[in-house]
């Protein structure tokens, strides 16, 4: 029995020392060949994580890629190769023409293009190179066209971006569901208006752009890390425990994705993966930001490395010194209710008992909270002397609940009718534009007065809102297409 298990014991160790990168490449070649991509994908994700400069494991990823749709992905294997590993192989320039042209991105395909044609007048794909640049050669008028297209495109990406980090969101969702509705398989623009509607606090939005992307674009790892942090924001515990139990199987390559990665995971609790990938990059001489140090130091000493996370804090503030953000580790983190309607009906019960020491807390903590209910918070402090400091989301809830409370003022300041109210708005936000605050409050006030039993004619709340009937019986019939 004793020698029977030595025997296996050592089988096992050598099939282990077998399983090197190669294996797993040899292993995804024989999927790639059997058609069967996302295993394929999958083995050779595996070889490139243990031999992360073979060139030929990057460049068959990137082809197997494309061949599944994930063309921005192809594209970053690609430019990793020619960028870092710095070879000589010009059908990078090749397969990244065919990948743009497949996202709509002319202008870039024919840089691609003419950049392979010049590297290699005469190499392998030749002659596809020449019929594609024919195609996408319009003549001088149609050239012009596609690089006016292609620059606006550009600058309406850095536009949103800037309108994103500045804290502009509704004007920032605006332009990128414009772009989205331009660019229907520009994966970046999806993953970004996720995080605007998610910061705008409609985290309903933010999921439905997420899952819309994973159904077509699977496996999109900024996808899967947005859901991940939506679904810790919302405390779906469940959730949390199965995505990143997913995405510890993911092994990245690129610089971006690894941070993406180590810092979401580090930000829902799974430190010891988030420290995995965060000092994988710190090793490699990453030059991070604030927020690369913030996790690194917090996945470090959430894994009992306290000296090398106290280090690490020290050197981000060196660098960052107007940074008052405190140590990660003496950060108060309070619970939060699960959903952002409790939040919210919790900050507004705070207000009208007058709770402002509490809510001004709420605006210092550096707990992880959407800029919306920030400022939702400001606004139940300061009223709309801050309304041009605020996202229009904020400033339409908070004077639809207004509006309530004049006519309800004692029932709305019980947790019940507040979270119902706030849940409603919420519905309204995911599905409607954002304005007609009164007709919108006096069709909530119907309803809610309707469905527990009080005799409310049209024309009470009209009048008591002061709306014409007709407007009423419309957005009563709005919201409950919206609740059904």
């Amino acid at each position: 029995m004793g020698k029977h298990t030595s025997e296996q014991k050592k089988h096992a160790q050598i099939v282990q020392l077998l399983q090197d990168g190669q294996y797993f490449f040899h292993k995804g070649l024989k999927a790639y060949k059997e058609r069967n991509l996302k295993r394929a994908s999958k083995l050779i994700q595996r070889a490139v994580h243990l031999e992360p400069n073979d060139s030929e494991m990057l460049s068959r990823l990137a082809v197997i890629y494309s061949e599944m749709g994930h063309y921005q992905q192809s594209n970053e294997l690609f430019d990793f190769i020619l960028v870092n590993l710095k070879e000589e192989m010009p059908e990078c320039h090749y397969f990244k023409a065919n990948n743009f042209a497949h996202l709509g991105l002319f202008q870039e395909a024919y840089k691609e293009a003419a950049a392979y044609s010049d590297a290699d007048p005469d190499g392998e794909f030749s002659e596809e190179i020449e019929n594609l640049m024919e195609l996408l050669d319009f003549g001088e008028a149609g050239e012009n066209e596609s690089l006016y297209d292609q620059d606006d495109l550009l600058i309406r990406q850095d536009r949103a971006k800037t309108l994103l980090e500045s804290g502009q969101l509704h004007e920032a969702v605006v332009m990128l569901e414009e772009i989205t509705a331009d660019y229907p398989e520009l994966w970046s623009a999806y993953n970004n208006l996720a995080l605007a509607y998610f910061y705008s606090g409609n985290v309903t939005k933010a999921k439905q752009t997420v899952f819309e992307v994973l159904e077509k674009n699977e496996g999109n790892l900024h996808a899967l890390c947005n859901l991940l942090v939506f679904c810790y924001y919302e405390r779906e515990d469940e959730k949390v425990g199965e995505l990143s139990g997913k995405l510890a199987n993911v092994y990245p390559i690129l610089f971006e994705q690894r941070y993406k990665l180590g810092a979401t995971l580090a930000l829902v609790g799974r430190h010891d993966l988030g420290y995995k990938w965060l000092r994988s990059l710190y090793k490699s001489g990453f030059e991070g930001d604030e927020t690369f140090y913030y996790w690194l130091a917090a996945s470090a000493y959430g894994t009992g490395r306290t000296e090398f996370a106290e280090t690490i804090w020290k050197k981000a503030e060196a660098e960052f010194p107007e940074s008052d953000r405190p140590a990660p580790w003496a950060e108060r983190r309070e619970a939060l209710p699960s959903s952002v309607e409790q939040r919210l009906a919790a900050y507004y019960i705070s207000s009208t008992k007058g709770e402002t020491e509490h809510l001004k807390a709420v605006l210092h903590s550096k707990r992880m909270i959407a800029p919306f209910e920030n400022h939702f918070v400001k606004l139940l402090l300061y009223g709309d002397s801050v309304a041009a400091d605020v996202t229009k989301d904020a400033l339409f809830v908070y004077q639809t609940v207004k509006l309530l409370e004049q006519s309800e003022e004692e029932e709305m300041k019980t947790e019940i009718m507040s979270c119902w109210v706030f849940y409603v708005i919420q519905q309204i936000r995911a599905a409607s534009s954002l304005k007609n605050e009164r007709n919108w409050a006096a069709a909530i006030y119907y309803i809610w007065k309707e469905a527990h039993g009080v005799n409310l004619t049209k024309t009470d709340v009209s009048a008591a809102f002061k709306i014409s009937r007709s407007t009423l019986r419309n957005y009563i019939s709005k919201l409950t297409d919206i609740l059904d």
